[in-house]
């Protein structure tokens, strides 16, 4: 069969539908899943939308279209209900068959045409290298590298980036503060600039510097010496960010740094862009974007009277503006996709309108904002860092609870939901965690397959997959049925907080199978039996190694 199942079985529909109507429908079938068996595996409601359309009662135009639907070797039974629903149920048969079609498609179970390999984008994290990465970036991380590995299963080619602002203002101060530090570690009394950044990192930064320079910043022009030290500082903290968001698992095809942007000429291209056609105005010694789109001017350069230095002056829109000439245009991505804090959703509508002046469709870059993350312990939210003294760093929960629970659970929500984390559940060792639940399945399946290999089973040979059919051995492979399904709506939506959810469900599926039927009998007259729920329970275990390697998280063996 090609296609997800609810695609060809709208597909049936909407050929009995023309051949009842005598020309195609002229609304789309819409074929949805049931979450009740009673009403089969997937139901439409079409004939309740047409029944005007072809003249008579939606009941009546149900019955007229199973009369003339095709033969589907996976539909066991076709049922009309009140008042003009179609039911669909698989055919058993069928369904254990899947179970050796899972197996050969291995690790690429899952996987989709959807994307017909166009490319895409995804620029996540981008936290300024000014700091270290926060629990809200960590979110950002888990949210795009899962989005990331979504695309890729769904068929886009995809390319995951980390945009590094390293120009600007910002990155002055940050080198004036760490430059105070390593003044300091000297015994200098220098004093600590009024907007520079704080922070327990910033004072090892600079004894870190003092240890390996010596006095060799104190000798210098000051503006050389803030500049070398910023670069230096930069660099230190691009290597830490690194390192934490590795142990998160997470890594990066491309870091753009801003620097090269403008080096590289595209914020003059971009402003020479807008400027012929008419969206740049200047006054008060700046240059404003001006468009329809927006309520009132943008600034993109800001007055040499507000910003002495020059390279200070572009805004951080002008420096959007630069990227997305370089994503869409030069670079040639089909979609951009960013991911940004809530707090930013401010700049979505000028970036968008900056594309549209641009002569790009604006629909080709997309923007995913989400909210906060909050901690808690011992039922009392989790204010501070005793790191950093100011705020929680990714590094404090990787060493508090790991990689796996991090990754799970801040991609369990909608982007736009924020998410309570608790940190006792996260390393609590039971039903209740989420990750542990999953990550348990796959570790009981594995001790399954040792435990027939001990007992002289070959756990990959052929067996007989129509002895499948107890209800908890069918509802297995139903869910296991649906990790398709779930990738096509996670990379639809732009949403993968559908895969944790779906695990927890195969999950579910699997410990009712395994509480329902043994696997491996003694009995010689189940022996058939055996062999074909060891083909199930591998075929279990390769989903569930497939949806959290999309997450990221490990699959155990043992646990």
């Amino acid at each position: 069969m090609s296609g997800l199942i609810y695609q060809q079985i709208a597909a049936n529909v909407a050929q009995a539908l023309s051949e009842v109507l005598g020309t195609a429908p002229p609304v789309p079938v819409v074929v949805e899943r049931n979450r009740r068996a009673e009403y089969g595996d997937y139901s439409t409601s079409v004939c309740l939308r047409l029944a005007r359309e072809a003249r008579m009662a939606p009941i009546d135009l149900a019955r007229r279209v199973v009369e003339r639907l095709p033969e589907a070797p996976f539909v066991g039974r076709v049922e009309v209900a009140h008042p003009g629903y179609i039911n669909f149920w698989l055919d058993e048969g069928w369904l254990a068959a899947q179970v050796d079609v899972i197996l050969e498609a291995g690790e690429s179970f899952g996987s989709l045409t959807l994307g017909q390999g166009q490319r895409v984008q995804v620029e996540f994290v981008s936290a300024n290298p000014t700091g270290p990465i926060t629990v809200g970036s960590a979110r950002n991380a888990v949210l795009g590298d899962a989005l990331a590995s979504v695309l890729t299963a769904a068929g886009y080619q995809v390319e995951r980036e980390y945009y590094v602002n390293d120009a600007g203002a910002q990155v002055r101060k940050f080198g004036e503060s760490v430059l105070a530090r390593y003044a300091q570690a000297l015994g200098e009394d220098v004093p600590f600039p009024e907007d520079g950044y704080y922070g327990q990192y910033v004072v090892e930064l600079g004894e870190r510097l003092a240890a390996e320079a010596g006095r060799r910043y104190l000798e210098m022009d000051r503006p050389q010496a803030i500049r070398a030290v910023a670069d230096w500082a930069v660099e230190q903290m691009l290597e830490r960010i690194r390192k934490d968001l590795a142990d998160l698992g997470v890594h990066f095809d491309v870091w753009r740094h801003e620097r090269d942007l403008h080096r590289e000429g595209l914020l003059d291209q971009a402003l020479t862009i807008l400027r012929e056609r008419g969206y740049i105005v200047e006054y008060d010694d700046a240059v404003w974007f001006r468009h329809p789109d927006l309520e009132k001017d943008a600034v993109l350069i800001r007055s040499p009277r507000v910003v002495p230095e020059p390279s200070e002056r572009p805004t951080y829109l002008a420096s959007d503006v630069a990227y997305l000439l370089d994503k869409l245009v030069r670079r040639g991505f089909d979609r951009a996709i960013y991911i940004w804090g809530a707090d930013h959703h401010g700049d979505v509508p000028r970036v968008r309108a900056a594309a549209k002046a641009l002569g790009l469709d604006p629909d080709r870059a997309v923007f995913i904002l989400y909210q906060l993350v909050t901690l808690w312990r011992g039922g009392e939210e989790v204010r501070m860092s005793k790191r950093s003294g100011e705020f929680v760093t990714l590094r404090d929960l990787l060493d508090e609870v790991g990689p796996d629970p991090i990754r799970f659970m801040l991609v369990s929500r909608t982007a736009e939901s924020p998410i309570d984390f608790d940190l006792d559940l996260a390393v609590e060792q039971s039903e209740r965690n989420p990750v542990y639940y999953v990550q348990y399945a796959h570790a009981r399946i594995a001790s399954i397959l040792r435990y027939a290999q001990e007992q002289g089973w070959r756990i990959d040979e052929p067996a007989d997959l129509s002895l499948l059919r107890h209800p908890s051995e069918l509802a297995l492979i139903r869910k296991m049925l649906e990790l398709p399904e779930v990738v096509e709506q996670a990379a639809t939506k732009l949403s993968p907080h559908f895969l944790p959810y779906y695990a927890q469900e195969l999950a579910t599926a699997f410990h009712a199978f395994y509480r329902d039927c043994r696997v491996v009998s003694a009995d010689p007259a189940e022996a058939d039996l055996t062999r074909a729920r060891l083909r199930l329970v591998r075929a279990a275990k390769a989903v569930l190694a497939r949806v959290l390697g999309l997450l990221g998280v490990r699959a155990p063996e043992r646990m």
